[in-house]
């Protein structure tokens, strides 16, 4: 049985709030039920691992609740989340521009690895 769950942000677009919610809440309960648990953001959610992104952004207008809270609970349960290297410079980042919940920064080859030579691994994409 898999124990391992990497959650790929690729193609959620932070412009949409209503999308953000449930990938981080089915991290969140992951790792509430024992599972290693990463969020690897890339393409255009990678601009969520950048220091006032989340902070500005809800899931629904008029939620108290910002998508930034939910990487937090995240995060708090055991969550690593991890930002891309080519959204760096896609989005003028620095590593200094990352949440402190970042892990870090990781490349293709992580995510291939990952999915490809570990056999306790299962994959969600959003």
């Amino acid at each position: 049985m898999a124990r391992k769950l990497v959650i790929v942000m690729v193609n959620t677009d932070p412009r949409n709030g209503e999308e953000l919610g449930a990938p981080f809440f089915q991290a969140s309960v992951a790792a509430a039920m024992d599972y290693e648990v990463e969020v690897i953001c890339t393409a255009t959610s990678g601009q969520l691992m950048k220091k006032g992104v989340a902070e500005a952004l809800v899931v629904k207008p008029g939620s108290p609740k910002t998508v930034y809270d939910f990487i937090k609970e995240a995060h708090e349960a055991g969550v690593k989340f991890y930002c891309c290297s080519p959204n760096l410079d896609l989005f003028d980042m620095t590593e200094q521009d990352l949440i402190p919940e970042c892990a870090g920064i990781v490349g293709g080859a992580y995510l291939i690895e990952r999915v490809m030579e570990e056999d306790d691994v299962r994959v969600l994409t959003y």
